[in-house]
């Protein structure tokens, strides 16, 4: 009984990585470049090249397995205490992760 709840727990988790993999990226990759060169770029940069301080560029970003639409959505609504909070309409926020997944492939 306990190994047929791992199973059913396992295959579970699979469908949902399936899913949140699958999602459709909607957005305007070129805005997303704009916003994230303009809000966020002096600390992020948006080339490959490394912050002094530890902070990730968005190739950096991009390329972590757990960086989908869904984990950047959550993260973009969250607060963070050493970043600013930019309240993003929802179009912004669109643009922004069609913009970071766009650098997956760099």
């Amino acid at each position: 009984m306990r190994s047929a709840r791992l199973l059913v727990s396992v295959l579970a988790f699979a469908t949902l990585m399936d899913v949140a993999a699958a999602q459709e990226v909607r957005g305007n990759i070129r805005n997303g470049r704009h916003l994230a060169q303009h809000w966020c770029g002096s600390c992020h940069g948006t080339l490959r090249t490394p912050d002094s301080r530890g902070i990730p560029t968005f190739v950096e970003i991009a390329r972590l397995p757990s960086t989908t639409a869904l984990s950047l959505r959550a993260f973009l609504y969250t607060s963070h205490a050493d970043m600013p909070n930019i309240q993003l309409s929802s179009t912004d926020a669109d643009d922004l992760i069609a913009f970071i997944l766009s650098l997956k492939d760099r």
